[in-house]
């Protein structure tokens, strides 16, 4: 007989964006303390937002996308100047 388990999936909205409950998560700010952006880990995803403006909601990425993020602001991508 066969194993009928069920493995919960993060609901997501319209978007594609995962609808996380971010009100318990561990947000933490970058090693040097002096920005304004904090991250935190939450069910396999990575939630990203202003510590300024914590009542903004967060950028969520998926491990693909934080990768990808994370690479380009390294290779200068982002870069104003």
């Amino acid at each position: 007989m066969a194993d009928s388990t069920t493995q919960e999936r993060t609901p997501v909205a319209e978007g594609g964006t995962p609808q996380l409950d971010l009100s318990n998560a561990d947000w933490q700010s970058g090693s040097q303390g002096a920005g304004d952006v904090q991250i935190a880990f939450v069910e396999g995803f990575i939630a990203m937002r202003n510590r300024r403006n914590a009542g903004v909601p967060a950028v969520v990425f998926n491990p693909a996308e934080w990768r990808a993020f994370v690479l380009g602001a390294r290779e200068g991508e982002f870069d104003l100047t």
